[in-house]
């Protein structure tokens, strides 16, 4: 009998493969209210049609990480059905904003493979594209993740592991914005600080705390079609490594990503994702809290009305962040830690004018 459904083992994969992902997705209003429901996102941007307005955009965008993860929840079929774990990322740019009605396509080349020493699993390195329905990319990035082989003694080729950027470039990004943010909308962001505010090393703790449960993990992860057993299977995975279901991680980006709210009010898009680690699992039942670093400021190499902030941000579970939790003496993290996210945002610059 065939098993349907199966997914690719880690000696399935071979560089320069191209893997085109089904069924397309389109995204509605009612995703975007159910991505809030989920997360209770603030930004001003996909919160407020009239204010998206006022930035020259037609209505209000969907969330840049619900593009983020419904891309990459195509991409788990044949990419990461069979995983033990999502690794992490790089060089991911939001290339165009998408709204409601548009559709979603995702294709993915391998770019890369390396076998684990104990010939039971592998790491994957692919990079994975999301295109809307007039072709235009809208998004890219890379990522590794680790997969279980089908057999040990499978032959696999040898390994190669791609050269991948440690960081996007400033002149890489994009700005959806077409006009600068209008003086009467000012406080319509919630938050009292805009590019010129923020310096390089100052450190926010979000404050907030946000609890994970079951139902919700699983339904933002249906929201995605993101098919990976280990987020839903709470029968197999009572016989696997942690004994019960693992909370997706990009649930976890976008709970930090709305926490973030309490520092980075006016920090209304996600540009791109230099580098992330999912440093340890969440479940049902954790608390998420979490805190952010300025890295660097970049002005737009166009424009001046708007500037990049690149962050780093942290998320701890069951632990408050005013101490800051990070990396131990030894360079290990503090037990608590579930993400490091390294990552730009796009924020107003403000004058007197």
């Amino acid at each position: 009998m065939t098993s349907a459904g199966a997914g690719n083992f880690f000696e399935d994969f071979r560089a320069g493969q191209i893997l085109h992902h089904a069924p397309p997705r389109t995204l509605g209003e009612g995703d975007q209210a159910l991505y809030t429901a989920l997360y209770g996102a603030r930004f001003a941007t996909q919160s407020s049609a009239e204010f998206a307005r006022g930035l020259g955009l037609p209505h209000s965008p969907i969330d840049d990480l619900l593009v983020f993860h419904t891309v990459f929840g195509k991409t788990v079929p044949e990419v990461s059905l069979n995983a033990i774990a999502n690794l992490g990322y790089a060089d991911c740019r939001f290339l165009k904003p998408v709204f409601a009605g548009d559709t979603l396509s995702a294709k993915t080349e391998v770019l890369g493979t390396r076998e684990n020493a104990n010939r039971e699993s592998g790491i994957v390195y692919v990079r994975s594209n999301g295109f809307n329905q007039r072709g235009e990319m809208v998004l890219t990035y890379a990522r590794w993740v680790m997969v279980r082989k089908r057999a040990k003694d499978a032959a696999v080729p040898p390994a190669h592991v791609p050269d991948l950027p440690k960081a996007v470039t400033p002149d890489a990004l994009h700005l959806f914005a077409p006009e600068a943010l209008p003086r009467l909308q000012r406080g319509e962001t919630g938050g009292a600080r805009f590019f010129d505010d923020y310096e390089a090393g100052q450190r926010f703790d979000h404050a907030d705390g946000m609890t994970v449960e079951d139902a919700e993990h699983m339904m933002a992860t249906r929201l995605y079609h993101n098919t990976a057993r280990v987020h839903f299977n709470a029968h197999t995975e009572a016989k696997g490594r942690f004994g019960k279901r693992i909370v997706y991680g990009g649930h976890v980006i976008s709970v930090a990503r709305a926490l973030s709210y309490n520092g980075f009010e006016s920090a209304l898009f996600v540009a791109g994702i230099n580098a992330g680690r999912h440093v340890s699992p969440c479940f049902a039942g954790d608390t998420i809290y979490s805190w952010s670093q300025v890295v660097e400021k970049a002005a737009h190499h166009a424009r001046k009305d708007w500037g990049f902030l690149r962050l780093r941000t942290l998320a701890a579970k069951d632990r408050a962040c005013a101490d800051f939790p990070d990396k131990t003496a030894d360079g290990s993290y503090d037990p608590s830690i579930l993400l490091d996210l390294d990552y730009w945002v796009v924020v107003p610059r403000v004058t007197n004018a």
